[in-house]
């Protein structure tokens, strides 16, 4: 078993223990609540089309790979930080097990003053997370192909859609490029193998082609320097996740600042 493998096997369990504490049905009600309410959320492509800069700042603790990265992170401050200092949008890591996130970091972001478009980061393999990612106030999902098979990512990208969330799409490999056709909001390249680790940014230039033509296209992983951002920026990308290039420094919101400089 590798590792993605052993992280959507403990999620499936904490998942069935999670729905016992609180149902389905629970759940629904709240969020269906929070929509007659009118409370929207802002638009992450949107956003991304229109940016100079394209970065996803990713709030992160720590990962299976490289271990605590920062443990102490307050999600009170550091999202509130990078949107100052001129991040697109966000991502937040929600996995607790592996990277040690929870969904009350996206509600302390929002609660912080965070008005960007916010990435729930999750394995998301049930629709029931499609619900906590709309209660806690994210405003798009991540959806990876090499968690679900092709019909089980339309129906949760349906389901998104539904529940007023933006869907990045992820893929790693040629194969899974045929996911794009299902038009998600964002198309997603990861650099990095989520089964070895093996991280190599020349993945997005290669699968570049294989992506549609007016898709958003997003980056991810092992971003460290602006040329690389302007290279894959005349490649087509419109977005650059970014989590431990920043998350590693003493202060984040500083760093994105003098790396956007």
């Amino acid at each position: 078993m590798d590792i993605l493998e052993e992280i959507v096997a403990r999620k499936r369990i904490d998942l069935d223990h999670l729905k016992t504490v609180y149902t389905e049905h629970d759940i629904h009600r709240e969020v269906e609540k929070l929509m007659d309410e009118g409370n929207s959320v802002a638009s992450m492509r949107k956003a991304l089309m229109q940016s100079k800069t394209g970065i996803i700042a990713e709030f992160k603790r720590r990962s299976p790979s490289k271990g605590w990265i920062k443990e102490d992170a307050d999600a009170s401050i550091i999202p509130l930080a990078y949107q100052q200092s001129g991040a697109s949008a966000l991502s937040i890591l929600t996995d607790l097990p592996y990277f040690g996130g929870k969904d009350k970091d996206i509600r302390m972001a929002r609660q912080s003053g965070v008005t960007l478009p916010v990435l729930y980061k999750n394995f998301i393999i049930d629709e029931y997370q499609l619900f906590e990612a709309r209660l806690c106030g994210a405003s798009a999902v991540l959806l990876i192909a090499a968690c679900l098979k092709k019909d089980e990512c339309k129906t949760l990208l349906y389901m998104a859609h539904q529940l007023g969330l933006e869907v990045l799409l992820e893929m790693h490999n040629e194969a899974e490029t045929e996911y794009a056709d299902l038009q998600p909001d964002l198309c997603g390249i990861n650099n990095r193998n989520l089964g070895t680790f093996h991280t190599d940014v020349q993945n997005s230039f290669l699968l570049a082609s294989r992506l549609p033509k007016d898709a958003c296209r997003v980056s991810e992983s092992g971003l460290k320097d602006a040329a690389t951002l302007e290279a894959l920026r005349l490649a087509g990308y419109n977005g650059f996740l970014m989590g431990e290039r920043f998350m590693k420094e003493a202060n984040p919101g500083e760093a994105l600042k003098e790396f956007i400089v």
